[in-house]
């Protein structure tokens, strides 16, 4: 069997390949990750994934490659991870009271076939008081996640609704995943 590489160093991908009882290794992946102006999330996801992908599998010819990349995106407005706790409860009022979508983009390689998508959830967010986004920030958790907010930890009461799929807004679709890993050879407890 193949080496299976995770080209993120994100925990919560780490999590729910680990759940569905995959082995890997983790080489996050260091590439550029600008984005032209005004670039569609979908594409942007797109785009990014690849990219992280294809750099770690340059230096890993014979491994399978998974990379991810997720954002949130409001009225065609990309929110990436926020520089600052005050840029964090910007991007929270923002959302606050509305819906919003967030795009995950996948791309594997072996090295010679490659296979992408872009999963994408609407969330909706309960309307936020000023005291509930400043509690919020003051657990830590925003800021190294896309929206400034992470849907399976202390921001889960924030959020009214979702129509998608859950671990799409975790920053892995893991279930589209295992089905695209078993065409490479690569299987969790479950086969495909």
């Amino acid at each position: 069997m193949s080496r299976f590489i995770v080209a993120s160093g994100s925990p919560r991908r780490k999590e729910l390949l680990s759940a569905a009882g995959y082995s890997f290794d983790v080489i996050p992946s260091e590439t550029d990750e600008t984005l032209p102006d005004g670039i569609h999330a979908s594409d942007a996801v797109a785009r990014l994934s690849k990219r992280k992908a294809l750099s770690v599998s340059k230096e890993n010819p014979s491994a399978v490659v998974l990379g991810c990349d997720t954002v949130v995106s409001l009225g065609g407005k990309i929110l990436g991870k926020p520089k600052d706790k005050a840029d964090a409860f910007s991007m929270l009022s923002s959302l606050s009271g509305k819906e919003h979508e967030v795009f995950t983009g996948v791309f594997i390689t072996d090295g010679e076939k490659e296979k992408g998508f872009v999963s994408c959830t609407k969330v909706e967010f309960y309307p936020l008081s000023k005291e509930t986004i400043e509690s919020y920030i003051e657990t830590g958790e925003p800021s190294d996640k896309a929206g400034s907010y992470g849907i399976q930890g202390f921001g889960s009461v924030l959020v009214k609704k979702i129509d998608g799929d859950y671990f799409t807004v975790m920053g892995l679709p893991v279930n589209e995943c295992a089905r695209v890993l078993s065409s490479f050879g690569i299987h969790g407890r479950i086969k495909f």
